[in-house]
């Protein structure tokens, strides 16, 4: 199957989703929580469920204590987040004092903590660090394994065009509903990205096993070759993985929605990538560097 006549569509779709998401981190950036900013967060939990239909009513009602909330997030299991610019112990006391009020049941505190901007600032300059050195050390490993700075940068490249489509969707996200980008989401991007050159190492294996078996062979088939074989291997395997998220996304608690559809994501992306991405990028490498030569 010459797959890699379609090297240029292929392209062109991972264009058509990060395009978008591109300008959008340029436009509006990215809505960070207060993980990133500072802030403080508190997880109360009610016996009653009928709590999960009141996000509107339990902002009101704090505001009008004179705190400042930035969002509030509800479970169906009568378990709420609220999260305010930073506020100090005795004040959560008497939130809690006025939704007893309200409500007619003293919440139980399930978490309380707070967050200067200063450490805020910490994290963001962390996870920047921590992207780019992954990115140095996987580059240099993959080159030395396969003996070609080629496939190093290559594989580097797919694992870039998944960070800007997470990055890309989650700003759309972000500022068309709201949706913030806290340390959880840092955790589903940094396993993504082990996860999508995991990928792009097993279809570059099958390149190098062909190419010792056959020396002579079109580079381009031997990636076509590679490809085909390894296809229904990462698609049988990424889907028992986005069946599992699926179920996290739709079923799982306010708390990890976010977080699973940003692994969900990834995933996608992160297969799409390794095959599509990762080898057509290979083909062009290899056939500029044959014209440079001749």
């Amino acid at each position: 199957m010459k797959l890699m006549r379609f090297k240029w569509l292929y392209f062109l779709l991972s264009a058509l989703v990060l395009v978008p998401g591109i300008y959008s981190l340029v436009r509006f950036g990215l809505k960070l929580s207060v993980d990133f900013t500072g802030g403080s967060i508190l997880e109360l939990k009610f016996k009653q469920s009928a709590i999960s239909n009141q996000q509107l009513t339990i902002k009101q009602l704090i505001e009008e204590k004179k705190f400042e909330v930035v969002s509030v997030q509800s479970s169906d299991e009568g378990q709420i987040l609220i999260k305010f610019k930073p506020i100090t112990k005795e004040d959560v006391s008497t939130i809690k004092t006025a939704l007893a009020d309200k409500f007619e049941e003293m919440p139980q505190e399930v978490r309380f903590e707070t967050v200067g901007p200063i450490l805020g600032k910490e994290l963001i300059r962390k996870t920047i660090v921590a992207i780019i050195l992954a990115a140095g050390f996987i580059m240099a490993y993959v080159a030395w394994q396969f003996k070609d700075f080629m496939f190093g940068a290559c594989a580097i490249l797919a694992m870039f065009h998944d960070t800007f489509v997470m990055l890309g969707v989650f700003s759309l996200l972000g500022h068309f509903m709201g949706v913030e980008v806290d340390t959880l989401f840092v955790t589903a991007m940094l396993t993504i990205l082990s996860f999508s050159v995991h990928d792009t190492v097993v279809v570059y294996d099958r390149i190098r096993e062909s190419q010792k078996r056959f020396p002579k062979a079109n580079f381009v088939d031997l990636v076509d070759k590679a490809v085909t074989e390894t296809l229904p291997r990462s698609i049988n395997n990424s889907m028992t993985i986005i069946f599992m998220l699926v179920a996290l996304w739709l079923l799982g608690g306010s708390s990890i929605k976010w977080f699973s559809f940003a692994l969900l994501i990834g995933t996608i992306s992160g297969t799409y990538s390794s095959t599509f991405t990762a080898a057509p990028l290979l083909v062009v490498w290899n056939g500029f560097q044959k014209r440079k030569s001749t």
